[in-house]
């Protein structure tokens, strides 16, 4: 197929009507789900970045603006970049109350036509785990191009290094146990990284690293663009303030292993919804109801009838 060959085109089709446009980015099923994961990943860029009210931002991979739409009214300008042009319209008519917004649609591996240092800060949310790593590389590479001497950059990639991590790995192994090797696996499909790659990206692409944090399915990396204006022990210091706030908690990954039982068939979809009814235990609660509840609705033939 087509739509195998190149990114632009798998993410188009992904994105050919809104409701897929949602799933395809987090595998969110409606606004009210979106909007959850988005504030939960958009207080984690906050911090991260130690986002200002004059900062120029950028975000590659904005898919239809789950974290923008919560970062904006934060920043100076922000500006989302995306492979797909389907994914971008929908971004700008959920942000369509933004003045300060833009949006750049991009053709290859390259941030063209962004100017050199013309962003404070830039990030990228579960977007280079969908990514051959050297694609992911030269984005990286790209983003220091476009951010200033000291400025920083956040991302995260699934890892393989963590227990739970690898449990999500092990189900990308499985589907390509018995595959066809004459077909070219998914051109998006899931990867994933060790921390000791991240480090060498980031050195390598031109940033310094302030903080890596790598306890859970994700690893999380802060870099600071190497040049004059750049203070890397104090930037360092205000990353690892701001690390409680930046990391996945135990409980996200608590919760999505719990969601990998069900997958694998090592717990019943009931047992894990009892565990999502007490919200007193933290924002991933009706966060992760909701994202199971989606789920479950689209594995009924397997899982029983959903929660009405």
């Amino acid at each position: 197929m087509e739509s195998q060959k190149n990114y632009k085109n798998f993410w188009n089709e992904k994105a050919s009507t809104p409701d897929g446009a949602f799933i395809a980015v987090d595998g969110s099923t409606n606004e009210e789900t979106a909007r959850l994961t988005g504030t939960y990943s958009a207080h984690q860029v906050a911090a991260a970045l130690d986002l200002q009210a004059t900062d120029r931002v950028l975000e590659l991979g904005c898919g239809v603006g789950r974290i923008g739409r919560e970062i904006a009214p934060r920043v100076a300008h922000w500006e989302g970049s995306d492979i797909s042009s389907n994914m971008i319209q929908v971004a700008r008519e959920r942000l369509a109350d933004h003045t300060n917004v833009g949006f750049t649609e991009l053709h290859r591996s390259s941030l063209q036509p962004l100017a050199d240092a013309s962003f404070d800060k830039a990030y990228c949310v579960a977007v280079f785990i969908h990514m051959d790593k050297e694609d992911f590389f030269l984005y990286l590479e790209e983003m220091a191009r476009v951010i200033k001497p000291g400025g920083l950059v956040y991302f995260d990639v699934w890892n393989m290094a963590s227990r739970v991590g690898w449990r999500r790995y092990a189900l990308e192994i499985e589907q390509y146990r018995a595959a066809d090797h004459a077909k070219r696996k998914d051109v998006a499909r899931n990867q994933f990284s060790s921390p000791e790659e991240v480090r060498i990206f980031l050195d390598r692409a031109g940033f310094d690293l302030a903080l890596l944090l790598a306890d859970s399915p994700w690893v999380q990396a802060i870099g600071v663009r190497r040049g004059a204006n750049s203070d890397l022990e104090a930037a360092r210091q205000r990353a690892q303030s701001a690390s409680g706030r930046v990391a996945y908690s135990p409980l996200w990954t608590e919760l999505f292993d719990g969601i990998l039982d069900v997958v694998t068939g090592q717990r019943a979809p009931m047992a894990l919804w009892e565990d999502l009814s007490d919200d007193s235990r933290g924002e991933e609660i009706p966060m992760f109801r909701e994202w199971f509840l989606g789920m479950w609705k689209g594995n009924e033939a397997a899982w029983g009838a959903a929660p009405r």
